[in-house]
């Protein structure tokens, strides 16, 4: 027996002061509703109605039982609406994992208005270069740079992500005639330990890619190490497009080979993604979050 239905059952039939009544607002037969009310009965022990051929009446034990059951009914009731209110809305602790420079020169900045329009989420931040699997490190999600690779996670791609190969502008010499990515040879190059490469991968436009394989004069595993160097001009550094915007806009830095895509694998797409573990449905925090961050980056 469906003890929970069975009472509800029991108030309907009490409410309505009829089997076939009761039956009708719960869309079920009559004899549903009857032998709900004989298996509750029997449960307890005695008699919840005295039964006539005009109309029902509840017994003593009946109307003891109907002032708990509607109690229990009630309070069960407003315990689903609370969890359902709860669970509609972005709230709680939302853990992500970033990588370092991008959590704190992007992410971090925007933050404020992401809190600012959920105020009942609390975000913790863990910024690292090595990205944790999130199922193990009890996260909601990872933010990623790059090209994916094969996984069990779910994958949003919030934008593209491109790099550009810059310089300081006295390293190349006003006007040099710099078209060809071989050319590269010809001056110092700054390397991403991190990359575990030393090729730069070049797509073009109608098809065509190769890459160039570099002597860097400097590497580090740090990219905001590498925009410094190329910054104080120690070399030519392939660095992220959201990284450089605001040396560039300043004149800091220059553009190299700008009719090419560049990147640190043959792969032409790497992109910004938010990674998750599957789930049925998706916390309310977990959307906001999505969403938030989707528009942004300028989804893409």
């Amino acid at each position: 027996m469906d003890y929970l239905m069975a009472m509800r059952h029991f108030v309907a039939v009490a409410d309505r002061g009829s089997f076939s009544r009761a039956a009708l607002e719960h869309g079920v037969k009559v004899s549903t509703v009857s032998r709900h009310v004989a298996a509750l009965e029997a449960d307890v022990q005695a008699a919840l109605f005295n039964r006539s051929t005009r109309r029902l009446h509840l017994t003593e034990a009946g109307a003891l039982f109907l002032g708990r059951a509607r109690a229990v009914l009630a309070d069960l009731d407003q315990a689903r609406q609370t969890t359902r209110d709860w669970n509609g809305r972005p709230q709680g602790v939302l853990k992500v994992a970033m990588p370092g420079a991008f959590g704190r020169l992007v992410v971090m900045p925007a933050m404020g208005a992401f809190l600012k329009a959920f105020p009942d989420v609390r975000l913790e931040a863990t910024l690292t270069e090595t990205p944790p699997d999130p199922i193990a490190a009890g996260l909601d999600a990872v933010l990623r740079i790059g090209v994916l690779e094969d996984s069990t996670l779910v994958a949003r791609r919030l934008a593209h992500a491109p790099s550009l190969i810059v310089a300081r502008p006295d390293l190349v010499g006003a006007g040099a005639d710099l078209h060809l990515p071989d050319m590269l040879h010809d001056l110092p190059c700054l390397g991403a330990t991190t990359q575990g490469t030393e090729r730069w991968w070049w797509h073009c436009s109608d098809g065509r890619h190769g890459h160039v394989a570099i002597d860097s004069v400097l590497r580090t595993n740090d990219v905001e190490a590498l925009r410094a160097a190329a910054c104080a001009g120690l070399g030519v550094a392939l660095l992220p497009c959201w990284l450089v915007t605001s040396d560039l806009a300043a004149g800091r830095l220059v553009q190299l080979f700008d009719d090419r895509r560049w990147g640190f694998s043959v792969e032409p797409e790497p992109g910004i993604w938010l990674l998750y573990p599957p789930k049925k449905t998706v916390s309310p925090k977990l959307r906001a979050f999505v969403s938030f961050l989707s528009t942004r980056f300028g989804h893409a």
